[in-house]
């Protein structure tokens, strides 16, 4: 293999359809609704819930299903351009499941000295890393969970993907874009309550989420339509922002110290 040195500096990605995305939330929010509109999307079915989608779909209830699947889109034979694995919890169990397997153990820890802990995250990293190489785009889906957060002054509460830290841990290093899926209220012109979804791409104190491209706004709607037109620099600041910018909890700031809805910091 010959190895040579860089002439010109790369250009940044900005075709959303070779994008890696975790995205996470509540369930029944829309989720998999949302990535099934994402260009020629496929799924990796790791637990039931595709049934309302007319979608591409791989049913992956095993690790080895899994692997089969992905030597089959390296192959290059299709016409999909976004793989979406769903759930990638339920992934990252079958994986542990089949590294203990394999090795005749019943959980990671019955191995010494932390080594089944280290075959996990190292299959894990290996079959992530291979799929997010391929010139495709990779959209993760995970669950979220609550975790309470202890610091020197006191505590609160962070909402992040529900995936174990040695799992999680390897996704984030590797995605170009975390969405944090949440609800929202407001009161519409008629002074009704209003639920709206939305997609938040911040880091913030109290949940998990970043862009990497800096190419979105702080909050929009968890409408692909107005996802894709914000990351192609289309939209507008109306539509980008949310959908009622400055009225209620819609309008919470990411500052540092500030919280959204129902995020209370406990001193």
């Amino acid at each position: 293999m010959t190895v040579t040195l860089p002439t010109s500096k790369t250009k940044p990605t900005t075709d959303l359809a070779k994008q890696s995305i975790l995205l996470y939330g509540v369930p029944k929010l829309g989720k998999s609704s949302f990535a099934s509109q994402f260009p020629e999307a496929m799924f990796f079915e790791c637990e039931p819930g595709l049934n309302h989608l007319e979608v591409f779909k791989v049913p992956t209830y095993s690790w080895e299903a899994f692997l089969e699947a992905c030597k089959l889109l390296a192959k290059g034979d299709h016409n999909f351009k976004t793989l979406v694995i769903d759930t990638v919890d339920n992934a990252f169990k079958m994986c542990s499941d089949y590294v203990c397997a394999k090795h005749g153990i019943e959980y990671e820890g019955d191995m010494g000295h932390g080594k089944g802990w280290a075959l996990v995250k190292n299959e894990w990293h290996r079959v992530l890393t291979r799929l997010a190489s391929l010139p495709y785009g990779l959209i993760l889906i995970s669950h979220a969970v609550d975790k309470t957060i202890e610091t020197r002054t006191g505590e609160y509460t962070k909402t992040t993907p529900s995936l174990p830290d040695r799992a999680r841990n390897v996704v984030l290093g590797l995605v170009d874009i975390i969405l944090y899926g949440d609800s929202v209220s407001r009161k519409d012109a008629a002074g009704n309550l209003v639920v709206d979804r939305v997609l938040r791409t911040k880091p913030h104190p109290t949940y998990e989420a970043g862009d990497r491209t800096g190419r979105l706004p702080e909050m929009l709607p968890l409408d692909y339509s107005a996802f894709n037109s914000a990351f192609s620099g289309t939209a507008s600041n109306s539509t980008a922002q949310s959908p009622a910018p400055g009225k209620g909890p819609a309008a919470s700031s990411s500052t540092p110290g500030s919280t959204p809805a129902g995020k209370a910091i406990k001193q």
